[in-house]
């Protein structure tokens, strides 16, 4: 008897639309590359590095939250979060201006923003056993008859 092929979490249409929009966007990068101005002055670099900072605390909360209930939402949390973290530090260490800021920016990537995006990817991939441990955890609850812990 032959095993039937795993379901697909995505449609095969999915795939190729995101394959597709990958490849597109090496043009507009080439392009990108060669048409924007190696300085731009912004109104707005407060409010931008000000609001980017204001969503990484929410999502930091947010995984924090999931973990400690044990959510099925963890997983995707800490993605957005480590995904965010990378972000952060990209940005912080090419816009940063040179001599001490750029030696701050390095430094806090290095030290601070990369370990704790690797954390988050840590999560990511450690999910399944981890829910599996919570699943445990309730079971041998149930088995004892305590209630489990609310969440």
């Amino acid at each position: 008897m032959t095993e039937p092929e795993p379901r697909r979490l995505l449609p095969r249409r999915l795939a190729a639309a995101l394959g597709l929009i990958a490849i597109l966007l090496v043009p507009w990068t080439l392009w990108l590359t060669f048409t924007l101005p190696t300085r731009h002055l912004t109104h707005h670099y407060r409010l931008a590095w000000v609001g980017f900072d204001i969503w990484l605390a929410i999502a930091f909360g947010a995984t924090a939250i999931a973990a400690l209930r044990l959510s099925p939402w963890l997983q995707a949390l800490a993605a957005l979060t480590g995904t965010m973290l990378l972000c952060d530090a990209w940005f912080d260490v090419v816009t940063a201006a040179s001599g001490d800021e750029q030696t701050v920016a390095i430094l806090e990537a290095i030290c601070a923003e990369i370990p704790l995006a690797i954390l988050c990817g840590w999560i990511v991939l450690d999910t399944t056993r981890f829910h599996e441990a919570a699943a445990r955890l309730y079971l041998d609850a149930s088995r004892r008859r305590e209630p489990p812990v609310e969440h």
